[in-house]
């Protein structure tokens, strides 16, 4: 299972830099065309906004199953074995339940701009596919955030560094 989740993983970092790859060319084109032949490219903003938002919600995914967000030694130093696996499981629920709430709203987000018909202002581009793929960010995060969460306790956690 943690094979699979891991190449779950992998392949979560890839798509995020393949989004991130494609928002950074799409600014780069539109930067240069603006400014040395006076064109740019229609709806650029908001198909890069919403590439970054995908960005962040796929890097969102790994960093629930790796473990890499941001720790606080000043606490947990000084905390014996049983203080520090009481502040890991608070922080990992903590995640967990933020995880579902930024997947719950982010559902509701796509449901209302599938439902509007919402679209792009330059070419009417409809945007619910891009909060959609916000979304399967989001809900990949719940699943790989709830795997790291119910580890055996022989198995490394993410933060150990295995």
């Amino acid at each position: 299972m943690t094979r699979l989740i891991q190449r779950f993983c992998d392949s979560v970092d890839a798509l995020a830099g393949i989004l991130l790859g494609i928002c950074t060319l799409l600014v780069v084109v539109t930067a240069v065309g603006r400014y040395s032949q006076l064109f740019t490219i229609p709806d650029s903003f908001d198909v890069s906004r919403f590439l970054i938002g995908a960005c962040m919600a796929w890097g969102f995914a790994s960093l629930g199953y790796r473990g890499g967000h941001i720790a606080v030694d000043l606490l947990y130093e000084p905390l014996g074995p049983r203080g520090r696996r009481v502040l890991m499981f608070i922080g990992w629920v903590l995640l967990l339940v933020f995880t579902v709430l930024l997947a719950y709203q982010s559902y509701f987000r796509l449901i209302s701009a599938y439902a509007s018909d919402e679209a792009t202002f330059d070419v009417q581009i409809p945007v619910w596919p891009f909060i959609g793929l916000i979304w399967l960010g989001f809900a990949s995060a719940v699943i790989t955030t709830a795997t790291a969460f119910n580890r055996e306790p022989d198995e490394p956690t993410p933060l150990d560094g295995a």
